[in-house]
């Protein structure tokens, strides 16, 4: 078995074998295929896809790279929720410790921000003393005592996946959908959760731009977990717009913690609520009232003890970027367009995200909202707020909100897309 002959394959529109697919995987994890040839595999598979033999096959072999955990231990059931990736998505911020407060065990393992989304590592890891690495017995630990965990998959934790994500997210191959559901699912298949709920993103935010492709990533993913055990379900949810009106690490973890303390965005809160609803019903617990847990401060005490035990200060400040660059309304008019892509492209350039994979994020970076889509505004009024400790970026971010923003006349009819497209189980 040589990887030319692989990529050669996979280049031609030919179908893997599953002794090509388990070869390369296992090669690749060890070392013996180097990064930029399994850059030409992955860009190979972007171009001519993989059918679902393939895409079962290549997800089994990356959960065979590594270990599996096993929760059968716990007091509680367990449900995890994975998001495709969006523009302000914070969502696992305050669903996590929402979903414990009803009553489940959320191990929630969740990576670093790709391309122009961002990573809820990333996020959190802008509280002072939070740790994102953990122990499988820290992590077990931290579970049992507040009923959630949000942490780095371990190494031992298909490793072949750790590897593969990085490499995806500085070689144009993110959007492949067998990429996709394969690293998504081999990590949460290996992770051992009871229950799993997916936020498949649709829009210009997300990496599936259109309703198609976003139910054709979902029910691959819903296939895949279904066929290892694990109940699975998927939300089809709007990404046109960033969620929020935060979109950059410690400007996220502030508004998820306003959303915990029963404020914050709407669109935050509804589409916290229902993935709570589906995670809560996945496990089994469907007399749980997640808007009451909100309401009463409990979510927000499974919230501070969560940070607490990964060695975080719940009341510590937040990191704030040096510069503010304001942007001001061109014109009256109603708020017809915020698109979420250039939204998401400006946070990454102000220093939000990575352009290598071995990058540090800007804790401080990104973009404040002042305003959404159907919001009437006038001119000269502030409409978002730039924040980064990298002045020189500011010209390079505004560039990528040219033609992002728009606004028609007063007593334009706007109607937003609802939060939630659809749903497959």
């Amino acid at each position: 078995m040589d990887v030319i002959s692989v990529i050669r394959t996979k280049r031609d529109k030919g179908e893997l074998s599953p002794e090509q697919i388990d070869w390369v995987i296992d090669a690749y994890t060890r070392g013996e295929v180097a990064d930029e040839q399994m850059s030409a595999l992955a860009m190979a598979i972007l171009l001519n896809g993989m059918n679902r033999v393939e895409i079962a096959r290549w997800t089994a072999a990356m959960i065979n790279s590594g270990e599996r955990m096993n929760f059968a231990q716990l007091s509680r059931p367990t449900a995890d929720k994975h998001s495709t990736g969006g523009v302000g998505d914070k969502i696992t911020l305050p669903l996590a410790p929402l979903v414990a407060a009803c009553g489940a065990a959320v191990p929630q393992l969740s990576g670093r921000g790709l391309g122009h989304t961002g990573g809820t590592l990333d996020k959190l890891e802008s509280i002072p003393g939070w740790r994102a690495l953990l122990s499988n017995e820290e992590m077990l630990n931290v579970l049992e005592s507040t009923g959630a965990v949000i942490c780095a998959a371990g190494d031992g934790l298909a490793p072949a996946d750790k590897k593969l994500y990085a490499l995806r997210d500085v070689t144009g191959t993110v959007e492949a959908i067998p990429l996709i559901a394969s690293s998504i699912m081999s990590k949460k298949i290996a992770e051992g959760t009871g229950s799993l709920v997916l936020d498949v993103k649709v829009g210009s935010g997300a990496f599936m731009k259109n309703i198609e492709d976003a139910r054709e990533l979902a029910a691959t993913m819903v296939g895949l977990g279904t066929d290892h055990g694990v109940r699975t379900v998927a939300l089809l949810t709007d990404m046109a717009t960033p969620l929020g009106l935060t979109a950059g690490n410690a400007l996220e973890v502030r508004e998820s913690v306003e959303v915990l303390a029963g404020g914050g965005p709407s669109d935050v809160v509804e589409l916290t609520l229902a993935l709570a609803r589906e995670m809560l019903d996945a496990a089994g617990l469907k007399d749980a009232d997640p808007a009451k847990a909100l309401a009463d401060g409990s979510a927000m005490d499974v919230w501070r003890r969560m940070i607490a035990a990964q060695g975080g200060d719940p009341d510590a400040a937040l990191p704030v970027a040096r510069e503010q660059h304001v942007v001001h309304a061109s014109e009256s008019g109603v708020l017809t367009t915020l698109d979420a892509y250039a939204v998401g492209v400006a946070a990454w350039r102000l220093g939000a995200g990575r352009a290598r994979k071995e990058d540090q994020v800007q804790a401080g970076a990104g973009i404040e909202l002042h305003a959404k889509p159907g919001d009437k505004v006038t001119a000269g009024q502030r409409l978002m707020t730039l924040h980064t400790d990298t002045p020189e970026k500011f010209e390079y971010a505004l560039e990528a909100l040219n033609g992002g923003v728009l606004t028609a006349p007063d007593g334009t009819e706007f109607t937003p897309n609802p939060i939630v497209l659809g749903r497959i189980a």
